[in-house]
């Protein structure tokens, strides 16, 4: 289905920089974690002594083989899961427990069949006890940025693949949560549906200023949507490098994907990962 364009009205950002991000407390802070799981037969460590910051607003990919721990990752800055060593805090508080207050998307969009798109975007207001003004008026907002003007009444089986993730994604920003955690949100999609999300997600990201801890096997997505790239190695996990990829925050697809800096990122992330590792 061809989506409704709409002019992106950018937040006015100030990206951090290296320096910077020490002198705020992070939106995001991962401190010596390694996570171990105790099977049957034998333990498995998927992740090692890994430590990240992630500034107020700031995007950050995360890609790495499969099974390297990744959304290993993301579980526990949710808080559903918790490290074996080390300790995970969100917004300068300790992680200890699953945390109401971020924003989740998963690769499945995961909507209830006989809900339309409003009242599975409602859903996240009817768990929460959002006053019900307040929700109405933010799913409007939400259906306006997303592009679904039209489709709020439809249901799952009636919108593309694309228009449900807009869907699922509607549902985490809800509550305007401070964090995002999206977990190869767009891997399911064809090419050019992934490009299109991609571009929203851009504008979206910068329309509402959210941090966006992003897990994809792209290594393309990862460049163009982020900040930084962390690039992980095989299990169990660890930081290899992390990339900074110096583009503006407003980015054109196509142009985008021409420049020398997203060029030279995609080519020394591939470098790291080696061609078995990771794939476009």
């Amino acid at each position: 289905m061809t989506m409704p364009k709409q002019e992106a009205k950018p937040l006015e950002r100030d990206p951090l920089s290296s320096g910077d991000r020490g002198a705020v407390t992070p939106a995001v802070g991962v401190s010596d974690v390694s996570v171990r799981f105790r099977g049957k037969n034998r333990d498995v460590t998927a992740l090692r002594d890994v430590s990240l910051d992630v500034a107020p607003g700031e995007f950050v990919a995360l890609v790495g083989p499969s099974g390297c721990g990744k959304s290993t990752l993301l579980k526990l800055v949710a808080g559903l899961l918790k490290p074996s060593t080390g300790e995970v805090r969100l917004g300068g508080e300790q992680v200890k427990g699953p945390r109401h207050d971020i924003g989740y998307v998963f690769q499945r969009a995961a909507l209830l069949e006989w809900r339309s798109a409003r009242r599975n975007i409602l859903l996240q207001a009817e768990i929460r006890k959002m006053p019900a003004a307040r929700a109405r008026e933010r799913v409007d907002a939400l259906i306006r940025m997303t592009g679904l003007d039209g489709f709020e009444d439809a249901y799952p089986h009636e919108l593309s693949g694309g228009m449900q993730q807009r869907v699922a994604l509607c549902r985490a920003l809800l509550h305007e949560p401070p964090v995002l955690l999206m977990d190869e949100p767009f891997g399911a999609l064809d090419a050019l549906t992934r490009e299109q999300m991609n571009m929203e997600l851009n504008r979206i990201w910068r329309e509402t200023g959210t941090t966006v801890l992003l897990v994809t096997h792209s290594i393309s997505e990862a460049v163009y949507l982020a900040d930084r790239v962390v690039v992980m190695s095989p299990r169990p996990g660890t930081i290899t490098e992390i990339i900074e990829v110096g583009l503006d925050a407003e980015r054109e697809y196509g142009e985008t994907l021409g420049r020398p800096e997203f060029r030279d990122a995609a080519a020394h992330i591939r470098d790291l990962l080696g061609a078995a590792s990771a794939h476009d």
